[in-house]
């Protein structure tokens, strides 16, 4: 859905030739251009394992589960020995590796990791997805490899992790790094950096609507806090480009025991390798409820 930078600052732009595309389907029809908008949206880009993962990606133990309830399968990575268990989920176009420095901190600590490929990314199979499929993936993969003490979450992850304990994921603490919020925002923004009307937004709500058969709002991490009684760490960047800082506060606001940390200068990715926020997650796990 958009390109890599390696300067956290900048948010990610979609490529020219998708903006033109888009507006081009405009053009001819609104109801093509809805059907171009979702294509894109659910299609994260597979990134090639960054040798900064090698050591992880070759050190788990990997293994390809099959998630009924969407009938795709996922690869899986434990990584560690230990019985006390962290689950990691990575944001879109990410993967399973991509929380390695804090994966690797954990180990040193103790705890193993359990990490997965979301659908249609990684290693897993598949072109699209949503995060409907990334909540599914963790109520399975609790069933397999749990229980978990610890859930831990970047981007759509965080989304995700929140939206999975509302769902009925067991753990005794819960933590969320450069969290998305509310998802008509989210579309709201998509459709703005392709370039088309706002009015897009609310059909492309509909059509995922129709789709999946569910409620786009439903998914919205501020509604998922609210029925969250375990302690969240909400970490935010207040220079995230791609995510603002007001939804890790507005998350913050509707926990029961919600703890925020804001750090600043480290954008979207680059605070999963912050040394501070590592430090930061481990006070958290380690402290009293």
């Amino acid at each position: 859905m958009a390109k890599k930078t390696t300067n956290p600052t900048k948010s990610l732009k979609i490529p020219a030739i998708i903006i033109i595309s888009a507006k081009i389907c405009a053009f001819i029809s609104t109801k093509l251009v809805t059907r171009f908008a979702a294509k894109i949206f659910t299609t994260p880009i597979k990134h090639k394992v960054p040798k900064r993962e090698f050591e992880m990606d070759s050190k788990s133990i990997k293994k390809n589960i099959y998630v009924p309830s969407i009938d795709k399968s996922i690869v899986t990575y434990f990584y560690g020995q230990s019985d006390r268990k962290i689950l990691l989920v990575h944001g879109w176009s990410g993967r399973g590796t991509q929380l390695f420095k804090i994966a690797d901190e954990l180990l040193r600590n103790g705890y193993s990791t359990v990490s997965f490929d979301a659908p249609a990314h990684g290693k897993s199979e598949g072109k699209t997805t949503i995060m409907s499929e990334f909540i599914a993936s963790i109520l399975e993969i609790e069933k397999q490899f749990g229980p978990f003490e610890i859930a831990i979450g970047h981007s759509l992850g965080g989304m995700s992790v929140l939206n999975s304990i509302k769902d009925g994921l067991s753990v005794e603490k819960a933590i969320i790094i450069g969290s998305g919020d509310i998802v008509q925002d989210i579309l709201d923004e998509f459709v703005f950096k392709l370039g088309l009307k706002k009015e897009i937004s609310k059909n492309l709500r509909d059509f995922f609507e129709k789709k999946y058969e569910v409620k786009m709002d439903d998914f919205s991490a501020y509604r998922a806090a609210k029925k969250i009684e375990i302690p969240v760490l909400v970490i935010h960047d207040n220079d995230d480009p791609e995510v603002s800082v007001k939804a890790g506060i507005h998350i913050t606001e509707n926990l029961k025991k919600g703890t925020q940390f804001l750090t600043d200068g480290l954008g979207h990715r680059k605070i999963l390798g912050n040394q501070n926020v590592i430090k930061k997650i481990l006070e958290f796990i380690k402290g009293a409820n």
